[in-house]
């Protein structure tokens, strides 16, 4: 298996560990606010390339020093690997995260039932009804992100829901419609809109740190826990 970055150490990719990311290439969404086209368009042609053993040779050299793993892509459940990897990740001692879009929700399920994954994060990308506009796939079928959601929320691995805001794109309208989707999740994270120059779209925007916590507050009733990212 070929990843197409590694992030060395984060503090907030995995919440309560010390982890490393590790990306892979390609994903089945053209997300106009994606913020590494690169990745996800073109992965053949990312400066970083990495093989498993590679991966897996530097997270050896890192142990006591690391408490967990991200795989993270683009769509790492596009990958036939990912399990296996996964596996052997987890038998070394760490921790292991999945970042998913939801859109493969009979490989999340044989993912999860192998045990090697402790925590899922899931964008939740908009309200059902704007999700084809919102990723950029004309005619995109949303019954499989509801179904991965639903796994998750019925499911004993931890997990979170995640939206990352535009302006050009999300209302309040479409976050009450998320919460409502959604009601009862455990937590539910708001992350603000930068632009880093390397975008599939053009022409978007965020949103102001008042109108993320307002954002926030909106939809707190229906969650465990709601919190912001990227919001100073």
């Amino acid at each position: 298996m070929t990843f197409c970055g590694l992030q060395t150490l984060s503090l907030v990719d995995f919440p309560g560990k010390v982890a490393a990311t590790v990306f892979t290439g390609g994903c089945n969404l053209r997300c106009p606010y994606c913020h590494n086209a690169r990745l996800v368009t073109a992965p053949a042609e990312t400066r970083e390339r990495y093989e498993d053993r590679e991966i897996l040779e530097f997270l050896s050299s890192r142990r006591g020093l690391l408490d967990g793993v991200v795989l993270s892509g683009g769509e790492p459940l596009l990958h036939e690997g990912l399990s296996d990897f996964a596996a052997r990740v987890k038998t070394m001692g760490f921790a292991v995260k999945l970042d998913t879009n939801g859109c493969y929700p009979q490989r999340l399920r044989a993912l999860l039932e192998t045990g090697c994954i402790d925590y899922v994060a899931m964008d939740i990308k908009n309200s059902l009804p704007k999700y084809p506009l919102t990723v950029g796939v004309t005619g995109f079928d949303a019954a499989p992100v509801e179904e991965s959601a639903a796994l998750l929320m019925g499911g004993p691995t931890d997990y979170e829901f995640r939206t990352t805001l535009v302006r050009e794109l999300h209302t309040r309208a479409d976050l009450l419609y998320i919460a409502r989707w959604v009601e009862g999740a455990r937590r539910y994270f708001l992350q603000s809109f930068t632009d880093s120059g390397e975008l599939i779209g053009s022409g978007l925007h965020g949103f102001s740190p008042d109108e993320m916590h307002s954002f926030a507050e909106i939809v707190r009733p229906y969650f465990g826990e709601v919190s912001l990212r990227s919001v100073d």
